[in-house]
């Protein structure tokens, strides 16, 4: 049954509060927005974001894109070969951060999952150790380490190691959670150790996941990587810095067209390698 619109009329003129939401809800709504937008509009004058600045902002980038066409290309291979070096170090420095995290991260998420560790205590204070690890942004730990060791890709690899730890840990530990208890009933009635229990009910449900978690986070740290050089920790980040610094923008928008390549190649061949060790058919739940 269908109310006309004069029926409607009629029922809002004697019920006026069941169209509307209560006074001390619109009055908490109207608050909020108030607060919302003034919020965002004091932002704007205190980090004095005005249209005439973006305006400006935009013509000086418009110069800056304008190298970025046609690209530079080395003529010499001495120049070219640094660049591929650099290349190459901000890919070791992902690809060995990344694997050091998981070295460590591995067994430290075994302390946090709620299904092998019961210890309340134990495993509450370990997860809150991954917190205070992620809490540390990776380039403040890439200054840190570049003050412990020096410049180079000692640094950057430290960096992104500890980082991982604290990602790796969390991540591992709850897809650890998210697994089945079948499969380890069926191993603890057949006579399995709990080591067993672990390795054999738990181990194969778990492995496609962080295998996942790990591709994801090495195509990440390869960016991360180049941020990293930036600062003095190693990799191409160096010399794309040193390019701009040095106002040669051509060739900074073609070291940056290499990166971003890389990077495609990497997550193209991470999802091959997920595909086959994974399957396609996990990959689509």
């Amino acid at each position: 049954m269908s109310l006309t619109t004069d029926q409607i009329d009629a029922a809002r003129a004697r019920v006026p509060l069941a169209f509307r939401d209560p006074l001390p809800v619109r009055l908490r709504r109207y608050v909020l927005w108030s607060f919302f937008i003034g919020l965002f509009c004091w932002c704007l004058y205190d980090f004095n974001i005005t249209p005439a600045r973006i305006w400006e902002g935009l013509a000086r980038f418009g110069t800056v894109a304008s190298f970025m066409f046609p690209p530079h290309i080395w003529t010499e291979w001495e120049p070219f070969a640094d660049v591929l070096n650099g290349l190459g170090e901000t890919l070791a420095i992902a690809f060995l951060g990344t694997l050091l995290g998981a070295v460590f991260a591995f067994p430290l998420s075994f302390l946090g999952a709620k299904n092998i560790n019961r210890l309340n205590f134990l495993r509450l204070s370990t997860r809150r150790g991954y917190d205070v690890i992620r809490a540390i942004e990776t380039l403040i730990l890439a200054l840190i380490f570049i003050r412990a060791f020096g410049l180079g890709p000692l640094a950057g690899i430290l960096a992104i190691a500890v980082s991982e730890i604290g990602t790796f840990a969390k991540l591992f530990s709850e897809a650890i959670e998210n697994t089945s208890s079948k499969p380890v009933d069926g191993v603890k009635a057949s006579g399995g150790s709990r080591l067993q229990q672990i390795r054999f009910g738990i181990g194969p449900q778990v492995n496609p996941v962080l295998l996942s978690i790990l591709l994801y986070n090495f195509e990440s740290n390869v960016r991360s990587g180049t941020i990293l050089g930036i600062v003095g920790a190693g990799g191409i980040g160096f010399l794309l810095s040193d390019r701009i610094a040095a106002y040669k923008w051509d060739e900074a928008w073609s070291i940056i067209f290499l990166i971003i390549a890389m990077v495609y190649l990497i997550d193209w061949l991470s999802g091959l390698i997920r595909s086959r060790m994974i399957g396609a058919q996990s990959l689509t739940k």
